[in-house]
């Protein structure tokens, strides 16, 4: 007989085996006859990509446009269903999608050789050309001119895949539509490849006139729609509408709505832009890692050298400075604290960038630094706060200035204080560098999202991430903990 303390305790175990039994996902093979039960078909996108694809209604922000999605709402249309788009990180679309998240996806998605392998795809939507933009006093005719050039690009794109087949090229990994462009206009990058429809609408415009896109096709693929492998029904349903809007012209009236049509949508539309070959986690890979290691270590120790004077200054400031400099003080370390670091990182490197243009290192270091200094002032000022009155008296019995008492006396004891949460600080802006892949810079954990879209599989990088982090912070932390005890006055662990 099971005894209610074990059915107390099985009772969890069967809720959660209920719930994952009797969800309403639809299994692969099975996701049209879903879709057509729930008259919904919910499709991954992401709103943050911009116009003209996916994004929000200046007029109305709780209202989503684009020319995908009027193709989107066009097919479920002919599939007798409304369509409910739901936002995801453009890079995580796939992945979502295999997990079973949505129903497809449909945002810009290129029909490369290793997502026909991955999903399956749709006959394509729209055809685009490779486009390479660059300095207008530039003389870069071609890709094959950019050796030795910083080009900038996106990742998992057809434009990537073609910049690592070129040798001896700097690739800059961007994240938006817009920075790309803006470095190549601030001297930041020599180069941008990427599609027509991202090249004329944020690079090749009147808003950048030191730009100009070279008028050849480097290459030319196709957007297509992705669904999970077994949905071999719903892919007829999907390639059976784009047809039918292909043959009656709704295609083509969406796309001249949104300024896309041109001779290349007449042209033949069964290319499939290559790839690269799947690569494993071998020695090479390894060295990356190793590398983006060392970014990651090299900025955290340059900004946490910064940090610490800029700390202690404030905590001077905010204890025995006057009225101006506590206030002056004090609204620099709420400033900072009450801001993002990722918002912190973007006024730097981009706001900042058509008055003075920091590199992607210099950024991320006096980013950091200067965030970091902040939380770094209030560790020294409540470490001076807890050195007993009795030792500043002393000191000027003895004589002593009040210069000399703060660096002799005070801030040596200060800093013993501080080292255990100064230690804490800097492992955790080990972990916060990670934020500066927003500005181009190639550390460790932007190392392994490269890695893992690569790979097609997150659990090898990410182990070895994983473990790289901890080669780095552990250490530190030993070191840090014997440090503390060497500079305490009892060498020996106090007694219970």
């Amino acid at each position: 007989m099971v005894t209610r303390a074990v059915r107390i305790a099985l009772t969890p175990l069967a809720c959660v085996a209920f719930v994952a039994c009797s969800g309403d996902e639809p299994s692969p093979g099975r996701t049209l006859e879903t879709i057509k039960q729930h008259g919904e078909i919910t499709w991954g996108a992401d709103r943050a990509g911009g116009e003209p694809y996916v994004y929000e209604d200046p007029n109305n922000r709780n209202h989503i446009i684009g020319f995908e999605v009027d193709i989107m709402e066009a097919v479920a249309r002919r599939l007798g269903v409304k369509a409910r788009m739901v936002q995801y990180n453009w890079s995580n679309l796939v992945p979502s999608l295999e997990r079973g998240d949505f129903d497809i996806v449909m945002n810009g998605l290129e029909a490369t050789a290793d997502r026909r392998e991955r999903i399956l795809l749709s006959e394509p939507y729209f055809t685009y050309a490779e486009t390479l933009t660059v300095p207008s006093d530039s003389k870069i005719l071609s890709i094959f001119e950019l050796a030795g050039k910083r080009v900038g690009t996106l990742n998992q794109t057809f434009a990537d895949d073609i910049l690592r087949m070129l040798p001896a090229i700097d690739r800059k990994i961007y994240e938006g539509n817009e920075e790309p462009y803006r470095d190549l206009e601030n001297g930041r990058a020599d180069a941008v490849l990427l599609d027509n429809i991202i090249a004329e609408r944020y690079g090749c415009t009147p808003e950048h006139p030191k730009l100009k896109c070279v008028h050849y096709d480097v290459a030319r693929g196709n957007y297509v729609i992705g669904m999970r492998k077994g949905d071999q029904a719903l892919k007829r349903a999907i390639d059976e509408a784009l047809a039918a809007m292909r043959a009656d012209g709704e295609l083509e009236r969406i796309l001249r709505k949104a300024q896309l049509w041109d001779e290349r949508q007449a042209q033949d539309a069964s290319l499939t832009a290559s790839s690269l070959p799947v690569p494993t986690f071998d020695w090479e890979m390894t060295k990356q890692f190793l590398w983006a290691a060392t970014v990651t270590l090299e900025i955290s120790v340059l900004a946490f050298l910064l940090a610490v004077p800029i700390g202690l200054l404030l905590a001077i400031a905010r204890v025995y400075g006057g009225k101006v400099a506590a206030t002056a003080a004090r609204i620099y370390i709420e400033l900072f604290r009450g801001t993002p670091v990722l918002l912190q990182l973007y006024v730097l490197y981009y706001g900042l960038g058509p008055f003075y243009s920091l590199g992607p290192m210099q950024a991320a270091i006096i980013g950091l630094g200067l965030n970091y200094g902040a939380y770094e002032a209030e560790v020294y000022r409540g470490a001076i706060l807890a050195i007993p009155r009795g030792q500043t008296e002393a000191a000027k019995a003895l004589g002593m200035r009040p210069g000399q008492i703060l660096r002799h006396v005070l801030l040596p004891q200060a800093l013993r204080l501080a080292l255990p949460p100064m230690t804490n600080d800097f492992v955790s802006m080990l972990k916060d560098s990670s934020l500066v892949s927003v500005i181009t810079v190639i550390e460790l954990t932007k190392r392994m999202t490269i890695a893992g879209v690569d790979m097609r599989g997150w659990l090898v990088p990410g182990i070895a991430c994983a473990l790289l982090y901890l080669a780095l912070s552990f250490p530190l932390s030993e070191m840090a903990r014997r440090l503390e005890r060497r500079l305490s006055r009892d060498q020996r662990p106090q007694a219970l």
